[in-house]
């Protein structure tokens, strides 16, 4: 089954380069769809106030909000093997 995965995301944020480098990685395990959306615009101030995440990169699971701030892999992986 295919998960999608949204990535909020900023320039020149390191925390962002993180989770990008975990979500290809798991990306290549895992059956998924990541989407980034930057949070300066209008698509991504709405999903990150929606969502209540106060700073990149935040993490969306099917539109949920998943987590914010410095990404845990372990905790990723978890989820989507859990669902």
């Amino acid at each position: 089954m295919t998960r999608r995965v949204t990535l909020l995301t900023t320039a020149s944020c390191a925390l962002c380069d993180h989770a990008k480098d975990i979500l290809a990685r798991l990306a290549q395990e895992l059956d998924l769809v990541v989407e980034e959306v930057d949070v300066g615009s209008a698509e991504g101030r709405a999903m990150a106030e929606a969502s209540g995440m106060a700073f990149p990169p935040g993490v969306m699971l099917e539109g949920e909000p998943f987590s914010y701030g410095r990404l845990s892999e372990r905790k990723l992986r978890r989820a989507l093997l859990a669902s």
